[in-house]
């Protein structure tokens, strides 16, 4: 089970590092993706993270609350980037942006197989200015 937690920390080092070919070599070949945001495939991973790279510059990821259990392996992560590329539409802003997920992975064979997500867009998309930010109401209002 501390091999599959070690994909997920390999899954962060690879986009710290800015490495489609790390990240590529956890992928197994009949990778099944079940986010809107990502093509279909292991082909859909590097597409996705290739553009995710491009756009939000000086991407940092952390990973934290990794556990495995059978053949999954989850976890939370955050990202912190500029704003430097376009993203889903938005043309750069300049912006440091962030934006959390909780990932789900299945492995087989030693690699990620499949992959389930939950993430925090619309906080993004805020940020990119693509719908209205709404405030926390737990705020004081100071700061941002």
């Amino acid at each position: 089970m501390s091999d599959f937690k070690n994909l997920a920390k390999k899954f962060v080092d690879s986009l710290n590092e800015g490495s489609i070919e790390q990240l590529l070599s956890i992928i197994h070949p009949e990778y099944i993706q079940h986010n809107r945001y990502a093509e279909p495939g292991k082909r859909g991973v590097e597409k996705f993270f290739s553009h995710f790279l491009e756009a939000l510059s000086d991407i940092r990821v952390e990973g934290s609350n990794m556990m495995a259990d059978g053949d999954l392996v989850a976890g939370r992560f955050s990202y912190t980037g500029t704003h430097s590329g376009y993203f889903l539409g938005a043309p750069p802003t300049g912006k440091t942006v962030q934006m959390t997920s909780i990932d789900i992975w299945r492995v087989q064979d030693g690699l990620f197989v499949e992959h389930w997500d939950e993430l925090n867009m619309l906080e993004l998309l805020g940020q990119l200015g693509l719908v209205p930010s709404t405030p926390n109401p737990n705020s004081d209002g100071e700061g941002s």
